[in-house]
């Protein structure tokens, strides 16, 4: 990692109290990410990884050591910062064209009427959404919906993107649509991205690097630099290297699986 850090975690710990005394979620984590880096967490289900990015998204944080950005601590959520969950986050009763200026009347990022529009038909046409300008989002596809979620994201700017099993929900061909829209997005434009995924192969197909979480608490496994330059086009998946690497990632993150189903009888003692 070359270019400078933007967001560092520095020994983080996160406890959680629970009936039984204090959950230990997080251990002891600390890795940085550079700008215009593209890096995935992956780890077994309910190990922390959300947690770690709702720290950076600033609605929650550690109980001990820091997260920083641009050698700042993180006080709270801010617009410099785009949120998108699985569940898309879009307002049902807002058009696709009010959806993607919604946050452009916000006091953090309130532009003009001429240069919303301008903003609102960008993104629209980016996503394919142009024929659906005034269409309801109960009348879009889940792919729709997802690109919607993306393009309200994208328009306020944020240098930073947070995104938590954003393609989680979709079928395989359309999710494989929305990574290579991601990326073309990316290279666009410019984002410091963190992903958090339980995709193998999205994680190797998008990522500069990969972060290998443990099972809860969540502590770093291994972290991964990925070989593969961009632009990357669908056939990269074909290649054996990328087979490798993804076998490798893939032995990793069962591993921690297996050990979280150990620990399961443990914890319900």
């Amino acid at each position: 990692m070359s270019a400078k850090p933007r967001i560092v975690f520095d020994h983080v710990s996160v406890r959680f109290p629970t009936e039984r005394g204090q959950m230990q979620v997080v251990e002891d984590v600390s890795y940085a990410i550079a700008d215009r880096e593209f890096v995935s967490i992956i780890g077994p289900s309910g190990c922390g990884k959300t947690t770690m990015m709702n720290i950076v998204a600033g609605f929650m944080t550690a109980s001990a050591g820091s997260v920083t950005l641009d050698g700042r601590p993180i006080a709270g959520p801010g617009p410099d910062r785009g949120v998108i969950f699985q569940e898309y986050g879009i307002f049902p009763w807002l058009t696709v064209k009010e959806n993607i200026a919604f946050g452009l009347k916000l006091r953090a990022n309130r532009t003009d009427e001429k240069e919303r529009e301008e903003i609102c038909q960008r993104y629209m046409r980016l996503m394919g959404l142009s024929d659906f300008a005034g269409a309801w989002p109960r009348m879009l596809s889940g792919g729709m919906r997802q690109r919607l979620a993306l393009a309200r994201a994208y328009a306020v700017k944020p240098q930073f993107l947070l995104m938590d099993e954003p393609f989680g929900a979709l079928d395989a061909q359309t999710r494989m649509a929305m990574q290579d829209l991601l990326l073309e997005v990316l290279a666009a434009e410019g984002k410091t991205v963190m992903l958090i995924t339980h995709s193998v192969e999205e994680a190797v197909y998008l990522s500069n690097r990969i972060i290998v979480m443990t099972a809860r608490p969540a502590r770093i496994r291994e972290i991964i630099e990925v070989p593969f330059a961009y632009p990357r086009s669908e056939d990269l998946h074909e290649r054996r290297e990328f087979g490798e690497l993804r076998a490798h990632v893939r032995q990793l993150v069962m591993q921690e699986y297996a050990q979280q189903a150990r620990q399961k009888p443990q914890a319900d003692n």
